[in-house]
């Protein structure tokens, strides 16, 4: 079972902490894609749906990939670069909700605390691939 840590090193725990988390974010973009459709920024092409879908889509192969030591390398890297692809997503989010009257203020905090984590994300990516054999 690819989520035991038990007999897991602290690299390959790190890649399936990843794992975890960006399956169920991944799943999340099609359980309740309004919320990320308004995360999209306006300043792209197209429609906002299409980039929810695309963006669940790669979450969920990079997740996949971070659980299958063949393929953690890579999922690994790509996870890295997913991670700074949708910074901008999180910015137009805490720009939009600190401005919208309809925000409560701990969703504003959090909407600007979150902003930061994407930091440790990425090194978390990095480190799980430098460790992936």
């Amino acid at each position: 079972m690819p989520f035991t840590s038990s007999t897991s090193t602290p690299s390959q725990a790190a890649a399936l902490r990843l794992s975890a988390l960006l399956l169920g974010a991944g799943t999340m973009h099609f359980v309740a894609p309004s919320f990320f459709d308004s995360t999209v920024p306006r300043q792209l092409p197209g429609q906002a749906r299409t980039y929810t879908q695309v963006s669940g889509v790669a979450e969920l192969a990079i997740g996949a990939a971070l659980a299958v030591p063949k393929t953690r390398k890579l999922g690994a890297g790509l996870a890295a670069a997913l991670f700074v692809a949708v910074f901008p997503a999180n910015i137009q989010m805490a720009i939009d909700w600190c401005r919208s009257p309809k925000t409560s203020t701990p969703q504003k905090i959090g909407s600007i605390a979150r902003l930061p984590l994407q930091v440790p994300l990425v090194t978390e990516a990095l480190k799980a691939r430098r460790n992936a054999s």
